[in-house]
């Protein structure tokens, strides 16, 4: 609800800070912005730390951040507190996943807890812009007063639920369930395209993902590179729209490629990185990351500012843009909860590629709606469900695949990694769908078609048959 609550108030919140429209992608892509730069130490620290450590207190900066924002008076206070909203979710998305690979090792259990997981990322994509259309009647402030409220109400509730670790200290990773050596037991459905060959009995544990020798430290070198990359990228593409030939473009764009050659090199020379490059060896764990990329780039990128086109194109209320990007998002809460159906009959990768083409047929009906000299509701509305539907198979498979495709003591390293991607891919994907839009929003609508028809290629291009 935070993260889409913006779509909803950003014609508000820009004519009350006087944003250029150069500039307005910034007010949607704070988030997203720290989720992508965090998301990989925060994955680190939960299996360092305790996910449910880590999950109570990004709750609870969460809330505290997400109320801050709402008093803010400018458009860089509203970005940093934004920035800080995303790296407080980075905590809980990691934690989260990481809880849900402890409290269910493996087996339909695992596939029905991440496919609520799903159902439950989709629902809160629903509510936010209904919330905010709601409350911004009145002011676009309290849309963020209440949703600060609502989370420090859920940290206060997951600390008196959660169950704490069972490890001495109590301040350690969650405890698995332990099979000889020490290790996570293994469990009769893990595959060699998924999980690593099982450790003998006299093979030492690998430390968990994010110690530094031993040491627990995040690894801030590999964090700050992948900040710089990202935040070069974005500003480039916001930039594009007023010209994709300007020199500042090009050196940003340059500045962009050099920073994750660097990162990369960063996470290569340490001898406990927040990401495993190793892990890109997996066909499973390269399908999970691809698919979260392509998330971001065609689908989340394009309806983060759906709702901002049809009112400014075609006048429609914001409490009817709410309406339709219900129908999507709702679409696609019931299509993710539905869709553990689909375990045992397709694989995750192939079912990340039929989301995609779903979501690719979706968008090609909305094709001249933001230009129309009436709005086409039926042809919308249309697009919008079958775009919905593949949108919730996207989220149903992606969590899944996220914690399969890795070793259990990477649990929250593998769904770090993959929420990187996607977050990344959505700001990337909003920086361009605004820029693209600009001039005429079919060439978006067309981009997004585009990106979801290679992501479904590149998904299952190498992925495992079944």
């Amino acid at each position: 609800m935070n993260y889409t609550a913006p779509m909803l108030t950003l014609p508000a919140t820009a004519e009350a800070f006087g944003t250029p429209s150069s500039a307005q992608a910034w007010l949607l892509n704070g988030t997203p912005l720290g989720l992508a730069a965090l998301l990989l130490v925060a994955g680190a620290l939960a299996d360092a730390h305790g996910r449910r450590r880590v999950f109570l207190l990004g709750t609870l900066a969460l809330g505290v951040t997400t109320a801050l924002g709402a008093f803010a008076g400018t458009t860089a206070l509203f970005t940093a507190a934004r920035i800080a909203q995303g790296a407080a979710s980075a905590a809980i998305l990691a934690g989260s996943l990481g809880l849900l690979a402890d409290a269910y090792p493996s087996g339909r259990d695992r596939i029905r807890a991440t496919g609520v997981w799903g159902a439950s990322v989709s629902a809160g994509i629903a509510l936010g812009p209904l919330l905010a259309a709601v409350l911004s009647l009145a002011d676009w402030r309290l849309a963020y007063l209440a949703l600060g409220a609502a989370t420090l109400a859920t940290a206060v509730t997951g600390a008196r639920t959660l169950t704490p670790p069972r490890t001495g200290g109590g301040g350690g990773p969650a405890s698995t369930p332990t099979g000889s050596g020490g290790g996570p037991a293994p469990s009769p459905e893990r595959t060699a395209d998924t999980l690593a060959p099982e450790r003998t009995a006299n093979a030492p544990a690998p430390s968990p993902a994010g110690r530094a020798g031993g040491g627990g430290r995040p690894d801030l070198a590999g964090a700050t590179t992948l900040a710089l990359a990202l935040g070069a990228l974005l500003t480039a593409l916001t930039l594009g729209r007023d010209g994709w030939l300007r020199p500042a473009v090009g050196v940003l764009l340059l500045a962009s490629a050099v920073l994750l050659a660097l990162f990369v090199a960063v996470e290569r020379r340490r001898k406990a990185p927040m990401i495993d490059l190793g892990l890109l060896r997996r066909p499973a764990f390269r399908a999970s990351t691809v698919g979260a990329l392509f998330t971001g780039l065609a689908v989340i990128g394009l309806f983060s500012v759906l709702p901002s086109l049809l009112m400014r194109g075609q006048g429609v209320a914001p409490l009817a843009a709410a309406g339709l990007f219900v129908l999507w998002s709702g679409t696609s809460f019931v299509v993710a909860l539905q869709a553990r159906r689909l375990a045992g009959r397709i694989s995750a990768p192939y079912q990340l590629a039929l989301g995609f083409v779903l979501s690719a047929a979706g968008v090609l009906p909305l094709l001249g709606t933001v230009d129309a000299p009436a709005v086409p509701w039926p042809r919308l509305m249309a697009g919008l469900v079958v775009a919905g539907a593949g949108s919730g198979l996207l989220n149903a498979a992606l969590p899944r695949l996220a914690v399969d495709s890795v070793p259990p003591e990477r649990a929250a390293m593998g769904s770090g990694a993959n929420n990187t991607a996607r977050y990344i891919g959505s700001a990337a994907g909003v920086a361009l769908m605004l820029a693209l839009s600009a001039t005429d929003p079919d060439t978006a609508f067309a981009a997004s078609a585009a990106l979801a028809l290679a992501g479904a290629a590149l998904t299952v291009a190498g992925s495992p048959r079944r």
